[in-house]
């Protein structure tokens, strides 16, 4: 599920606003920033709204989005980890793995927090 999200950036500040969820906001100095902690943000907003019992709105079509001047649309992905683990086997090109190898241990992470990270980037990003 993708929620649409109106990016603004204003006075060194990018700002992230959901329009099907009112007070739903995210801002960072970059975009890059912003598109992270607008992920963050969402799932949080739903969360908080859920365990107060009102009603979450479905994401609308991004084409039904009024998209005022100055402003991008994008849409953001809900991820909800579930805190539940599923066993993926995966086979990988020897060089991804490699490449995979050498990130993780360059941010401290470990193979499964690497590839759960780079799967949300991505969805960050619109893949």
């Amino acid at each position: 599920m993708r929620y649409p999200a109106l990016i603004e950036r204003e006075a060194g500040v990018v700002g992230i606003v959901f329009p099907d969820l009112p007070g739903c906001v995210a801002a960072a100095a970059t975009i890059d920033e912003a598109l992270v902690n607008a992920e963050v943000v969402l799932r949080d907003w739903i969360d908080v709204a859920e365990e107060d019992g009102r009603r979450v709105q479905p994401p609308s079509a991004l084409e039904d989005v009024c998209v005022p001047a100055g402003r991008v649309l994008v849409s953001i992905p809900l991820v909800r980890p579930s805190g539940v683990p599923v066993r993926a086997n995966l086979s990988l090109d020897s060089g991804v793995a490699a490449f995979i190898d050498s990130e993780r241990k360059r941010r401290g992470m470990t193979r499964r927090a690497y590839v759960e990270w780079m799967a949300r980037r991505i969805a960050q990003m619109g893949g």
